[in-house]
């Protein structure tokens, strides 16, 4: 491969063609032809100065041909002592004289410039020092070019490779930001931008963009023009005409319509300064190196070229003489504007769509657009052009008029206003419905008061108002507190930099509901609003910043950078004028130095994203056209061609200049005295022009042949024309590779009837070239075409008064290339003046309705609006005005509506208007994808702003989603959200990082970027330091939990300790909020107790030290690669849940903890303090401890060993299980297992790491993992139930799962509104209506709360009796155990235990000794000895189970660890006859406990061994504890049996009447006594009396040994009116099933229907009597 450098300092690996001139010819040949260029031309140029000591450096000689590495010759440098030589020579060459042969000989002849040395290629942008652009470089420029008045250029050499090499050096952006707002990258050329672009790629990896090299902004510069001599211009003219350059593949035509050459640019190469080439242009067809020689005419324009061939030119034809020379002229292949060179590395590089930049990339600005363009636009400086471009005329319309709103926003939030900018954090309120429980409850109350040396503390009611407490304190310190200004005073939250709400009730604060449900002291701190810290507040300073959306944007990551700001595009287009002037200046040497214009064009265009329209493709053309026209000789006729070539040129310069300055144009200037007309009265179709897509992936040149767009016009998320297909065309080459259909498409549709909001989407497909070998999946079977990018815009822009048919050109970002669609400019400004509103009728005056159709209509409010049936949108929308009692059916009635056109606006937004306010979880429907209308979203928000800050931070994720829906970046959500955060630091904070998060987004990225810098611009900069240091905290420990992810096991510790001594020292310059909460302040680390989780994502576990000294240590977990956004979904979901249930009064004391994504794959999780894992409880009883009924109990007697402390404890699982079961069904919570579970000591349950949801379950092999509806197994029904028997503990468990099930039943609307914004999220297990599907039929809306209790009640009797999961559980069990290993200080030291225990984990042995002994049978008969434990603090015994070998394998152990010491004698083991009788057992018994009593009494070391305590642990075995409840529990003696005459228990009912039915629910049985000592299989059998014929008998389904069974099943009785049933009575009697005798009678009750009310539903616990049964 041939070497070649570039000027701009990469390295170009190209190559070799094949052709009739060797290699070593063709080098002679370019050497010997420059050296006859240089000898003439030392007579014209005069002495400069050098070139920089940087530049010189860099220039090293290339080697000889027979080198090695076989690089090529370059151009000549000649000593200056040979001068003359080579100018003698030079003259004895007749020109004139020349026949072409020996003109040939002359070239080819070796010694031809045999004394031109080394030759070296001069840099593409001659007049300006590269070294300029690399650290430490400084330009230098002289009057000329040339330094001595001999061109020394500088260059880069290098060895051949296969790839493009980047320079080492840091590259640093080109231009400065601009303080200016960003414009939008899909823009028209009337100044109508689609606010936001929503493109849509396919996933593939992503690659980076090739950063431009740093150019210094050149001054003005002036050089001297090279002259060409009558001479040399004979030599090159004879050199056109030789048959060499016949043989070298070019013709003597110029023709400049032939098809493009093969080339694009590497890199956009920066605007060089003003610099006049050489006056060699005309001869740029002059091509003696036959490596750099291009395709024969017509070649390029019927197919690609091969993926690893390279086509080579020239750099800019006006910096470097040579290169002039060789550039073409044609665009067959003899173009004098060839593009720059295309190359393999390069290629490869732009294969994947472009979405990152590399280093500190320059972005472009917000408004690029040029107010005129004509051909006279030359600025005389660079401040003049840079002002143009600042003008309000040349910026984006739409993102100008959001600066404007974002200013007069900021305007309203004085940084004076303590109310809207405290400047700390306020608690978050959650209310509670009056009658929860918390009135009259007393709570104890510590607050740290400065003036007091120990805190006060005193006891108030939670629903005392925080100023009362206020009040109190003061009254500690203060006398009289008439002097006192109480509203100056704050309660701050101790250990959080958050205050109370003085205006709220103390219990309604979550951190005081916090510590009421961990049982926890409420610690708070009285400070003066003087002293409280108010770093985050904003200054006078932040109120009069300007507004610049992409001035605090530089360290967010983002996928789209542009590549060029306004300061950047100023630059290129100084640089293009400066070109232009030289051109024109002189007339003469405008052949030479049009090459430099067309260069800058090229290099603008490559700065904004390789986009070449038709028009400068024209225009370049027609210039080139003008400078190349034939020239006579004649001195007649001189004058006049000069004229007409005059004109030509000055035309076609023009039109290039107006093609330029149309390149990015976002706007046009109104014109004055246009006519006008209204919408209504036009009748033209909706039509535009498909011209090309540019830049295009090199890699899908050989991977695709050919390539069509499918057009559709879609409203609210539906076509509204059958989308249209586009021919399919393949890809060309002018300037850069692109597609071109050049196609009209036209939609049969008036354009006055399209609703404002209607979207163009255009979807790209690409057909497999079926021989392409080297394209991706090329072994794969290829089927149909691909689906290659999707992306949509606005038909109309942002402004509702007067909006227009986008016109002029589109440049869209797909797969981040531009697709530039042309729309006719209308004639006339066209007004869309909205029809008027007709008048809404009163809904009193509206006929009642049919019952049937009322009933019908009841029905189809029913489903969510994606599930509405043809026949329940017509019902809606016929019947829309008599809904308007229903105020919650508003969204359903709009997605009924059967028109959005022009004309149906009028009725739909009257019908709006008139609506009765909706709430606010309600008005969220409307801001869905299927609700466009700007009108109806911008009356959600009105509705949506009722909400308090609190409330509206459970919803922000949902919120930032539904900007994707807007159809325009300046909306009512957004300066909603914005106003909200700039009033709240806590929305702020959140929204930050919800916006960070989204900003990756590859669709909707660009929108939110735009959001985000308002928001940097709106919070001020105390809050910006501060969310810029926790995203440089992020950074740290994304980079140290990634390496600690990678590292081995052994070397996990030390990478870990390692990566900690880096964050520490962040911490040693500030403190830093955390991410899950502005309230978290954290000042260090604390490095000994942070490490690492053992599992697959090896997640950090973080304390660290709270910058509150009255705070405990923060702990939180740090986990990398692993998506976290469906973690904090899933625990969004529960809290609002648990929100729903607090205001509606239940407490099912879940726990929420915080959850935040903070990037790509990494995020950090609050750990929840005193929680344990099931695995790791139940793992104290073996591996098979999942499948063992006490664990969790006896883990939480440990921590609970009071009895009232247990029963709490009891209380919270009980509670926290019934909410975690509803909450898990309902989202379907999947891959549940017992290292997902957690148990807190207090008794509170809760899920963590939720990867699988809404149903999606853990695969194992062809089977789910998850076939229980949710966890609920024996072990948890254990401490439910208090034991292994069902108890009325049960029942309210069940209770609490129906009342919770309901409830959220009863908000179904506000569940399944929050997933249906979420679906566009890019969550895997979220994408649309299937996985809605799931949540709607788990939450049966449709049906009654008796039927959804029935339902649920089932649910609760499959989990329970689900072996799946424990067996799941089990499987857990040994793949951790697989996983981690067991630790060697862990190794078993008993055969009977798995573990070994300590004292210090126990708690110390108070006594023990030999309770008793039993007969068992595992599997031949045995004795087991039960041995009696006391342990300090407890006050209850244990009791275990040991055999006669295992102590005699305890005395063993003990003799080898304790050799010298005495221990206590051993029963004999022998024994004469048989072993295994109760007489050798009662015997061992007495000695055993001898030894036992003995061995307690021994040295300290021995009693407190490892050994002793690992034996008197409990094992799996010392749970069947059968034979002694008798001795031990005489409290559970069962009841009398009925026989007795006693019966007792009650059971519960739920009675209704509805549509000629009766429903009687039977629920709950409790105390029933027992027959015979033995539990009863009690059923319930009703009858309807009178009943001579039996035909009124229900019976329930039989529950198995249990005296509080539970049924939840409904017994019917249809057909009956209220009056007859006031003539029956209920019966129900209550028996249990015997298998072999007659059933038992346990008790009965009989119920009077005339004394029920039955127009509600009665609930009521009735007493079992002996009634008489029928």
């Amino acid at each position: 491969m041939a070497q070649i450098s570039s000027g701009n300092g990469f390295k170009l690996d190209v190559a070799q063609p094949m052709g009739v001139v060797g290699k070593e010819e063709a080098l002679r040949m370019e050497a010997e032809a420059l050296a006859k260029l240089q000898r003439e031309k030392r007579h014209t140029l005069p002495a400069t100065t050098t070139f920089s000591s940087a530049s010189s450096k860099n220039a090293a000689p290339r080697p000889t041909p027979s080198s090695s590495s076989r690089l090529e010759k370059d151009l000549i440098v000649f000593p200056d002592a040979k001068k003359q030589a080579e100018k003698d020579k030079f003259k004895d060459i007749d020109v004139d004289k020349l026949t072409n042969e020996e003109l040939e000989k002359l070239l080819l002849d070796d010694s031809f410039g045999a004394n031109s040395g080394k030759a070296l290629r001069p840099s593409s942008l001659m007049a300006f020092n590269l070294s300029a652009s690399y650290p430490g470089g400084q330009a230098t420029c002289s009057p000329s070019p040339f330094p001595n008045g001999q061109w020394t250029p500088s260059i880069l050499t290098t060895p051949s490779c296969s790839g493009v090499s980047t320079p080492t050096h840091h590259q640093s952006p080109m231009f400065p930001s601009a303080p200016f707002p960003k414009p939008q990258t899909c823009s028209f050329q009337n100044g109508f931008s689609p606010a936001m672009p929503p493109y849509m790629g396919l996933p593939g990896p992503q690659t980076s963009f090739m950063a431009f090299t740093p150019i210094q902004q050149p001054g003005a510069m002036v050089f001297q023009q090279p002259t060409v001599t009558p001479e040399m211009a004979k030599l090159f003219h004879k050199i056109h005409s030789t048959s060499e350059y016949l043989k070298n593949g070019r013709s003597a035509s110029t023709d400049l319509d032939a098809a493009p050459t093969s080339a694009v640019s590497l890199a956009p190469n920066p605007p060089p300064p003003a610099v006049e080439p050489l006056a060699v242009s005309c001869f740029e067809w002059l091509d003696l190196d036959p490596l750099n020689r291009c395709k024969a005419e017509g070649e390029e324009g019927t197919s690609p070229a091969p993926s690893g061939t390279v086509t080579v030119v020239g750099g800019p034809a006006g910096g470097d003489p040579w290169d002039a020379v060789l550039l073409d002229e044609t665009e067959g292949g003899a173009g004098g504007s060839s593009p720059p060179t295309e190359v393999k590395g390069h290629l490869a590089g732009r294969s994947q769509p472009r979405q990152l930049s590399v280093g500190a990339g320059v972005t472009r600005s917000h408004s690029l657009t040029i107010p005129e363009s004509s051909s006279q636009h030359k600025p005389n400086n660079q401040v003049l052009l840079y002002t143009a471009l600042e003008e309000k005329e040349a910026q984006n319309l739409e993102v100008v008029a959001f600066c404007e709103d974002v200013a007069t926003l900021r305007a309203k939030f004085t940084y004076d206003d303590l109310h809207t900018n405290p400047g700390y954090v306020l608690s978050a309120v959650i209310p509670q419905r009056d009658g929860g429980g918390d009135n009259g409850c007393s709570v104890k109350v510590s607050i740290e008061i400065s003036e007091s040396q120990e805190p006060v503390t005193f006891t108030c009611d939670v629903s005392s108002p925080v100023e009362l407490l206020i009040m109190q304190a003061l009254c500690w310190v203060h006398d009289d507190l008439n002097q006192v200004d109480i509203g100056s005073y704050v309660l701050k939250v101790c250990g959080q930099e958050e205050v109370l709400q003085n205006k709220h009730s103390l219990g309604s604060h979550e951190y005081v509901q916090n510590c009421r449900k961990w049982e926890a002291e409420i610690k708070l701190q009285l400070l003066s609003q003087s002293t409280m810290r108010r770093d985050l507040a904003r200054s006078a300073e932040d109120d009069t910043s300007p507004v610049d959306l992409e001035r605090h944007l530089s360290q967010v990551e983002r996928l789209f950078k542009e590549k060029v700001t306004r300061q950047g595009l100023a630059d290129y287009l100084e640089g293009y004028h400066n070109q232009v002037n030289i051109c024109l200046q002189n007339e003469s040497t405008q052949y030479k130095t049009v090459d430099g214009v067309v260069q800058m064009v090229k290099n603008l265009c490559c700065a904004l994203d390789e986009v070449e329209t038709q028009a400068i493709t024209e225009a370049v053309k027609k210039v080139k056209r003008s400078v190349n026209l034939p020239r006579t000789r004649s001195p007649e006729n001189s004058s006049m061609n000069a004229s007409l070539t005059s004109d030509n040129y000055c035309v076609s310069m023009g039109l290039l200049t107006d093609a330029v300055y149309d390149l990015h144009a976002e706007g046009e200037s109104p014109v004055e005295g246009r006519s006008s007309k209204e919408a209504s009265g036009t009748t033209d179709h909706l039509q535009f022009t498909l011209f090309a897509m540019h830049g295009i992936p090199a890699a899908w040149v050989s991977s695709y042949e050919k390539y069509y767009l499918m057009c559709a016009l879609t409203h609210n998320g539906r076509n509204l024309f059958k989308p249209i297909q586009s021919k399919k065309v393949g890809t060309y080459k002018s300037f850069f590779y692109h597609i071109k259909w050049d196609e009209l498409i036209n939609f049969p549709m008036a354009v006055a009837l399209l609703p404002l909001e209607s979207m163009l989407t255009l979807s790209l497909f690409g057909v497999l070239n079926q021989n392409a070998s080297g394209s991706p999946d090329s072994n794969k079977q290829r089927k149909g075409p691909e689906l290659l990018g999707k992306v949509s815009l606005p038909l109309f822009d942002f402004r509702r008064n007067k909006p227009n048919l986008v016109c002029g050109y589109l440049y869209h970002s797909m797969t981040s290339d531009p697709l530039q669609v042309d729309f006719p400019s209308p004639a006339v400004d066209v007004l869309y003046v909205g029809p008027q509103e007709r008048p809404s009728p009163d809904p009193n005056t509206l006929e009642e309705l049919d019952p049937d159709l009322l009933y019908c209509l009841c029905l189809s409010l029913f489903p969510p609006s994606h599930r509405l049936t043809r026949a329940d949108r017509q019902l809606l929308w016929d019947q829309r005005h008599h809904c308007r009692g229903h105020t919650h059916s508003l969204p359903k009635v709009l997605a009924s509506a059967p028109s959005w056109d022009w004309g149906s606006m009028a009725e739909i937004h009257s019908l709006l208007h008139h609506w009765p306010s909706l709430q606010p979880v309600c008005a969220l429907e409307l801001l869905d994808s299927k609700f466009a209308d700007t009108e109806v979203r911008s009356v959600a928000v009105s509705w949506i702003e009722s909400t308090s800050d609190d409330e509206l931070a459970d919803y922000l994720p949902q919120l930032v989603q539904a900007l994707k829906f807007e159809c325009h970046l300046k909306n009512a959500l957004v300066i909603f959200l914005l106003s909200r955060a700039q009033a709240n630091v806590s929305i702020a904070h959140y929204l930050y990082w919800l916006l960070r998060d989204a900003v990756l987004d590859p669709a909707f990225g660009r929108r939110y970027d735009q959001v985000l810098g308002s928001l940097l611009c709106l919070c001020g900069a105390g809050l910006r330091d501060e969310l810029d240091k926790q995203t440089r905290l992020v950074t740290l420990l994304g980079a140290l939990a990634e390496k600690v992810r990678q590292a081995g096991g052994s070397t996990r510790q030390v990478v870990l300790q390692e990566g900690l001594e880096r964050v520490q020292s962040f911490f040693q310059r500030n403190s830093c909020r955390l991410p899950l909460s502005p309230s978290l302040d954290a000042k260090q680390l604390n490095i000994k107790s942070c490490s690492f989780f053992n599992s697959n994502a090896v997640p950090l576990k973080l304390a660290l030290v709270n910058s509150d000294p009255l705070g405990e240590e923060i702990n939180v977990m740090f986990k990398v690669g692993e998506d976290l956004r469906q973690d904090m979904l899933a625990l969004q979901m529960i809290r609002i849940m648990d929100r729903i249930w607090l205001q509606e009064g239940l407490d099912l004391r879940i726990v929420n903890f915080k959850c935040i994504s903070t990037g790509k794959d990494n995020g950090m999780v609050e750990l929840v303090p005193s929680s344990d894992t099931l695995r790791k409880i139940q793992a104290e009883y073996g591996v098979t401890g999942s499948f063992k009924d006490k664990p969790l109990a006896e883990w939480l007697r440990k921590y609970n060993p009071a009895e009232d402390e247990y029963d709490k404890a009891s209380e919270n699982f009980i509670y926290s299980c019934a909410g975690c079961c509803v909450a898990t069904y309902v989202l379907g919570i999947c891959d549940r297992h017992n290292d997902n579970i957690m148990l807190r000591s207090t008794g509170h349950m809760f899920h963590i790491d939720f990867g699988k949801f809404l149903g999606h379950a853990q695969m194992f092999g062809s089977f789910k993992r998850d076939r229980a509806p949710f966890v609920l197994t024996s072990d948890m029904a254990y401490v439910i139930n208090g034991g292994e028997r069902p108890t009325s503990r049960f029942q309210l468990f069940v209770d609490l799962c129906s009342q919770a099930y309901n409830l959220i039943r009863k908000h179904s609307g506000l569940i399944l509104n929050l997933l249906s914004l979420m679906t566009l999220s890019g969550l895997p297990e979220l994408t649309g209506n299937q996985d809605l599907k799931y949540v709607y039929d788990a939450l049966q809306p449709q049906t009654t709360d008796a039927e959804a209790t029935i339902f649920f009640t089932r649910l609760i009797e499959s989990s329970l009796g689900s072996v799946a999961t424990k067996f799941n559980f089990f499987i857990h069990n040994l793949a951790q155990l697989r996983f981690s290993g067991l630790p060697s200080n862990d190794e078993p030291i008993l055969s009977f235990s798995p573990k070994t225990y300590t004292l210090k984990q126990e708690g110390r042995i108070r006594n023990a000794s030999i309770f008793s002994f039993q007969k068992r049978y595992n599997p031949d008969k045995h004795y087991t000895y039960v041995v009696r434990l006391l342990r300090e603090g407890q006050s209850e015994a244990q009791f275990l189970f040991r055999t006669f070998d295992e102590f005699q394998e305890l005395h063993n152990k003990l003799c080898i660890l304790f050799p010298l010491w005495k221990l206590p004698g051993f029963p004999n083991r022998m024994v004469l006859g048989r072993t295994h009788i109760k007489d050798v057992a009662a015997k061992r018994k007495i000695e055993l406990n001898s030894y036992v009593q003995n061995l307690l009494r021994s040295s300290t070391e021995v009693t407190q061994c490892d050994l002793i305590y690992t034996f008197f642990h409990p094992i799996a075995r010392d749970d069947k504890t059968e034979g002694l409840e008798a001795v031990i529990c005489s409290a559970d003696a069962p009841p009398l049996s009925p026989t007795s005459g006693r019966v007792e228990g009650e059971v519960k009912l739920s009675v209704s009447y509805r549509n000629n039915t009766l429903f009687i629910m039977v629920m709950h049985i409790r105390d029933l006594v027992s027959t015979e000592g033995t539990d009863p299989n009690p059923y319930v059998k009703t009858y309807l009396l009178p009943d001579p014929h039996k035909t009124s008998k229900r019976k329930t389904k039989i529950s198995r040994k249990t005296r509080n069974p539970t049924f939840n099943e409904m017994l019917v009785y249809s057909g009956y009116s209220k009056e007859t049933l006031g003539l029956r009575e209920l019966q129900l009697s209550v028996l249990s099933a015997e298998s072999l005798r007659e059933n038992c009678y346990l008790g009965g009750v009989t119920l009077t229907l005339k004394d029920f009310d039955l127009s509600k539903e009665t609930i009521k616990w009735y007493k079992l009597t002996a009634v008489p049964y029928f």
